[in-house]
């Protein structure tokens, strides 16, 4: 396995969210040898992580002094940044502490590559390096091509090209990732709710149409994207059975994500699960996309 960000100490850091990213970063680098000190996040980060770390600690949502100094006294200069954080939290759920406080008085705006990006200079400035969140799961990006099932045909294509540039659209303005569509018409458009709700509601809009369907539909496209600037440090595309399962439940055929920089979680089991509902993913190459 390859790492872009050589750890010479062998520690690193994780800030570690909600979901199986954090659980299969820290197992892969325990696994490779690396002590792993995690900041977890009250209430988010599941306790299994545990098993694989050198060292826990948990933290409010929105503090930064105290990860920085658990980070600082464990010897780490490098961290990774995995899992998922409702993006919602930031109506009601942060609650800063003064550093962050005044970090969030020099920021524009609070959306998620602005908070983020922000939290990464934070970091540099106390000799921490936030380094590429694919770091030792590079083998989960895949190359492009048709992962499983059916080739599309050419309606389908196109009709995920008509998704590509809406995705595209939306993930540079940092909305979401992720749009659904039937037939050329989108149905629904990520935002803070994540993508499986963004799919769900998909298939909620097909049903009230009348619409309803008990198999996946090819001329039904889920299309993931990063953003043309992908800040590969945070928030990458990441799929796994979750989004399968919420495709099922909506009715939709084809996946279409971006190659070389969407995480597929456990991708063995993903691909298996896919083959098993009849759902075509394709990796969709970001330089020369059709």
């Amino acid at each position: 396995m390859t790492c872009d960000y050589p750890i010479m100490n062998k520690k690193i850091g994780l800030i570690a969210g909600g979901g199986d990213f954090p659980l299969m970063f820290a197992r892969e680098a325990k696994n490779l040898g690396y002590a792993v000190f995690v900041a977890g996040l009250k209430g988010i980060t599941p306790k299994e992580i545990e098993q694989y770390a050198a060292a826990t600690e948990y933290f409010r949502l929105g503090q930064i002094s105290g990860p920085i100094d658990f980070f600082k006294k464990a010897g780490v200069n490098k961290a990774l940044m995995a899992g998922k954080v409702t993006h919602v939290s930031i109506f009601g759920g942060i609650m800063p502490d003064l550093r962050a406080a005044r970090l969030l008085l020099t920021l524009n705006d609070r959306k998620a590559n602005s908070l983020l990006g922000a939290l990464a200079g934070e970091l540099q400035k106390d000799g921490i390096e936030l380094v590429n969140s694919a770091t030792f799961l590079e083998h989960l990006l895949p190359a492009p091509g048709l992962l499983v099932g059916r080739k599309p045909d050419k309606g389908a294509m196109e009709n995920v090209a008509f998704g590509w540039k809406a995705a595209k659209a939306i993930a540079d303005l940092d909305i979401g990732l992720t749009v659904v569509l039937r037939d050329g018409m989108v149905l629904s458009v990520e935002a803070m709710e994540g993508t499986d709700e963004c799919i769900k509601r998909a298939g909620a809009v097909l049903r009230a149409g009348g619409s309803a369907t008990t198999k996946p539909l090819p001329d039904m496209a889920v299309v993931k994207v990063a953003r043309s600037k992908q800040d590969m440090r945070f928030d990458l595309p990441v799929i796994g059975t979750d989004t399968l399962e919420s495709m099922r439940e909506a009715g939709a055929g084809v996946l279409a994500i971006e190659a070389g920089k969407t995480l597929i979680l456990d991708k063995p089991a993903f691909l298996a699960r896919a083959s098993q509902l009849g759902i075509t993913v394709i990796a969709v190459d970001p330089a020369s996309p059709w």
